[in-house]
């Protein structure tokens, strides 16, 4: 018996690890996993974020970055492909930090999250398609979405201070 060729064979939503590594299913939509990954993102940290507070916002955040590492470098390894465009974990974690940089949880504001991240997630300005093309493991994966983040988040800031 072969093993199957196409990636998305080698895993499966009822493996915990590939459930939250392809952001609870999201990460299966077409066209554009990484948009359903990060809209997830922009819906369950608008909902957090408020309930939990800005601090322990933030180390869920951090808590949810380092499981990242593990859960996108094992998913990856199971699909044969490094950073498939269906693990959209990076991108949630991503997207959970962009928001503790908003003025206040909004459809406004989440929504200039949502578009900025993408932005800049899509268009990997320097040194983001660096680290993108150079580290290819499960830190790898996670950390171009979070320098595109920071990319967003100084966005925000500036659009906050002219708002």
């Amino acid at each position: 018996m072969t093993a199957p060729q196409n990636p998305l064979e080698r895993v499966t939503l009822r493996n915990p690890i590939h459930f939250l590594a392809l952001g609870f299913g999201s990460g299966l939509l077409h066209p554009a996993p990484g948009t359903w990954g990060s809209l997830v993102g922009v819906i369950v940290g608008a909902l957090l974020l408020p309930w939990l507070g800005a601090k322990t916002f933030f180390i869920l955040t951090a808590l949810c970055f380092f499981l990242g590492i593990w859960l996108c470098e094992r998913t990856s390894h199971d699909m044969g492909v490094h950073d498939h465009g269906s693990i959209v974990w990076d991108e949630i974690v991503a997207v959970f930090l962009v928001l503790l940089a908003v003025p206040q949880v909004s459809l406004f504001w989440c929504a200039i999250a949502f578009v900025t991240f993408r932005l800049f997630d899509i268009l990997k300005p320097y040194p983001i398609r660096y680290f993108d093309e150079k580290l290819t493991n499960g830190f790898g994966i996670m950390v171009d979405d979070i320098l595109a983040a920071g990319y967003s988040i100084l966005v925000i800031l500036a659009l906050a201070h002219f708002i």
